[in-house]
């Protein structure tokens, strides 16, 4: 989700008992939960993830302490603002200026930095605003795995660890002895953020309290803390002071000093709890997660957290670079969407009320746009009790908000791109049978949102049949896509209710994409209100018609009826000579590239989204192996093992996701069909560790750089005719056998 700047408008019952009965692996025994071990066999798994990867280039990940999908993100910051530091760390930097609890994995949105801690030596080095407080420090001293960071700070000599419990971030720092401090700063903000208010409690001698209300692409945004340290501090300043906006009311703030003399080699760690609802939920977060502060115990129980996560899938190769960013981008898939409810199941809702999570966890921070695509698909295989929860959570959501949420955050709507695509995370869950939700109600909701004419141009969409080019408004054509195949999602829950009327308006307006097809130019291309295609055109050209993309790029977002697409080409045939030609055709020179085009492969943009799927279209035409050399190309070119290994945003875990799935050797073109084409496996094995104890393994006999090709297919001793498997399949456990080969052909005529 490389965003263009312009066009912003501006979990819960996962209790913390929870947490604790998940700390039976330590130093790499396996786990179990409902009787299935999850173990590949290899050891510490955590230890294999390189948090780097994506913290350069476009990535825009973080390298911090996170348990998985925890709301705690605690990361350092490089202390300056821009597109690069995003996340609040971009690996060319060499600063250092704190460590906050909230981040975004990947966006291109920056926004969030909530209660930053700064420890330093005195005296402080401090710099001009806005960097502040800060110190050098280089990346040799860097050390990270999955839910664990450690750098020392060279200006203060001070060694500075990071873990995190699902709602508490644990810091440790190891002090040179002398005089110190710990700056707590409430009211630095970067990039979007803007603090509307901060204050400070000193509760005793090692607990502090308090709040931050910051506005920015997460509206009105309220976060509680409470913080404890291992020690007393030796005294503590609280710091009143006042952020002058122009054109707008001052801003009255506190931020904290917490001073300690202290020996060469002393440890000090402090707990911090976050809440979203107020300073006594936060206490009891940090008192439910953290007692005793005790880092090494905490560090431990996420370790082994992710250990039980990441060993959902065993990937089994003597590569142990692929290994390396397999599990990475496993581990980049799981830290959203994010837990938002305290221990007790309170969190806020968007309707301004507290709401209660009553038998399920409530998540946050839902790039759908993004992560509908392949995220919440491998969710529903690999964690489907979180997947349910999800889709229970976009649902409650949309109920107390008065539609389907779009890209929501922090109990807020952000209206962050286009279309309503939590329907399909919701309608796949239900058709899956995950997540107790009441499928008359999400209907109900879905129809109202896809029925409200006034938002963003529907009533045209009804009426026209497409979204017409008007001024003021943008990505018309994309809008027409993304709508046909929301409305697709929504005609097949009403089908599965019995809902005849509801089924047969919205199948026939999720065919309405083809009004955008021009069949003079061969493309997808924004129409005029008179009914007129808007010319000149170029579909090499990045134009305000269409969203974040080109019409190359868009030219096969119909997921949802390839068939439909396919005659509206011209037949199978056709469809190859557009796959090629996508492949092949390089960009206009006069065309400049904008941000988001990244990972480019002719006009292939894997950096964004809309083309994802694209590779796998291949299993339409008489020619599958050519998508088998796309594939390979991508997952061997444009994932690497360094920082700069991801070919565009991390977009909340769906660029690391496609990996996953990708190189295990299925995908889900259409994420509500139930249905994953076969693709290019990059593993010898990988068996997908079901949580009732079963395994479904895809064996790639024969994998090779050479042998690529899959030569023939059988699931479970039986031959396969089509490129294609069933979530049915997967979730009864069994084998799929992959004959690879070096020799291109069709095994599916």
């Amino acid at each position: 989700m490389k965003k263009s700047y312009l066009r912003y408008i501006h979990p819960c019952t996962y209790l913390a008992p929870v947490f604790a009965t998940i700390i039976c692996v330590v130093g790499g025994v396996s786990c179990s939960n409902n009787g299935a071990v999850f173990s590949d066999g290899f050891g510490d798994l955590a230890s294999v993830v390189n948090p780097m990867i994506g913290t350069d280039f476009t990535g825009n990940t973080y390298p911090g302490a996170q348990a998985p999908f925890g709301m705690v993100q605690l990361s350092p910051d490089n202390g300056l603002p821009g597109w690069d530091r995003i996340s609040g760390y971009f690996y060319p930097d060499s600063t250092i200026a704190g460590f906050s609890h909230t981040h975004l994995s990947g966006t291109g949105a920056g926004d969030l930095y909530d209660v930053s801690f700064m420890p330093v030596r005195l005296p402080v080095k401090a710099a001009p605003a806005p960097l502040g407080i800060h110190s050098k420090f280089r990346h040799s001293t860097e050390k990270s795995r999955a839910g664990y960071y450690k750098v020392v700070l060279d200006d203060y000599d001070i060694t500075v660890e990071l873990t995190a419990t699902p709602r508490v971030g644990l810091q440790r720092y190891t002090m040179p002895g002398g005089d110190a401090a710990v700056f707590l700063n409430l009211s630095k903000a970067m990039n979007w953020d803007a603090t509307q208010a901060a204050g400070i409690e000193i509760i005793d001698s090692v607990t502090v309290a308090g709040y931050r209300f910051s506005d920015g692409w997460a509206r009105n945004q309220k976060v509680w803390f409470a913080s404890k340290f291992s020690r007393p501090f030796d005294r503590v300043e609280v710091k009143d002071s006042v952020i002058v906006k122009p054109n707008a009311s001052d801003v009255s703030v506190q931020d904290a000093v917490f001073y300690f003399n202290t020996l060469p080699g002393e440890q000090i760690t402090v707990a911090t709890a976050l809440s979203p609802t107020s300073v006594k939920n936060a206490l009891n977060n940090l008192e439910a997660e953290a007692p005793g502060i005790d880092f090494d115990k905490a560090d431990a129980a996420t370790r082994s957290a992710w250990n039980m996560e990441l060993g959902r899938i065993s990937f089994s190769t003597p590569d142990t670079t692929s290994r390396r960013i397999f599990y990475t981008a496993l581990y980049h898939s799981m830290l959203a969407p994010t837990i938002y409810c305290d221990v007790d199941g309170s969190y806020p809702g968007p309707d301004g009320k507290i709401h209660q999570a009553k038998k399920f966890t409530n998540y946050s921070s839902f790039s759908t746009w993004d992560t509908y695509r392949a995220s919440h698909p491998l969710y529903t295989i690999i964690v489907p009790e979180r997947a349910g929860d999800m889709a229970r959570s976009l649902m409650e959501f949309a109920i107390q908000n008065g539609r389907l949420p779009v890209w929501n955050m922090w109990g807020a709507e952000t209206d962050m791109m286009i279309g309503y695509h939590s329907a399909p995370i919701i309608v796949d869950a239900i058709l899956k049978g995950l997540g107790n939700i009441d499928a008359e109600k999400a209907l109900d909701i879905m129809v109202k949102t896809a029925r409200n004419r006034p938002y963003r141009q529907l009533g045209d969409f009804m009426d026209l049949g497409y979204v017409p080019v008007e001024k003021g408004e943008g990505w018309e054509m994309s809008k027409t896509l993304e709508y046909a195949f929301d409305d697709y999602s929504i005609a097949m829950l009403a089908r599965h209710l019995g809902k005849d009327e509801i089924y047969k308006e919205f199948i026939g307006r999720s065919g309405n994409y083809a009004n955008v097809y021009n069949h003079a130019s061969g493309f997808f291309q924004p129409r005029l209100r008179d009914g007129s295609f808007i010319s000149p055109f170029n579909p090499d050209e990045y134009t305000e018609e269409i969203c974040e993309s080109n019409a190359w790029q868009y030219l096969f977002s119909v997921q949802h009826d390839i068939d439909g697409m396919i005659r509206l080409f011209g037949g199978r045939d056709a469809l190859e000579a557009k796959l090629d030609s996508m492949v092949s055709h390089q960009t206009d020179p006069s065309v400049e590239l904008p941000i988001f085009s990244t990972g480019m492969i002719g006009q292939y943009a894997h950096g964004n989204e809309p083309s994802h799927h694209n590779p796998y279209l291949y299993n339409y035409t008489d020619s599958p192996w050519k998508g088998a050399d796309w594939l390979r190309r991508i997952m061997t070119e444009l994932y690497t093992d360094t920082p700069e290994g991801l070919p565009g945003n991390e977009d909340m875990g769906q660029m690391s996701a496609w990996y996953v799935l990708s190189a295990m050797g299925f995908y889900p073109v259409n994420p509500v069909s139930g249905m994953y084409e076969l693709g290019a496996p990059m593993a010898e094995e990988s068996v997908i560790n079901l949580s009732d104890g079963k395994k479904f393994i895809i064996r790639a006999t024969g994998l090779s750089k050479e042998n690529r090709y899959i030569n023939s297919a059988s699931l479970n001793g039986n031959t396969l005719t089509v490129p294609r498997i069933s979530h049915e399949d997967i979730m009864k456990g069994g084998v799929l056998e992959l004959q690879m080969d070096s020799k291109p052909s069709n095994p599916w005529k």
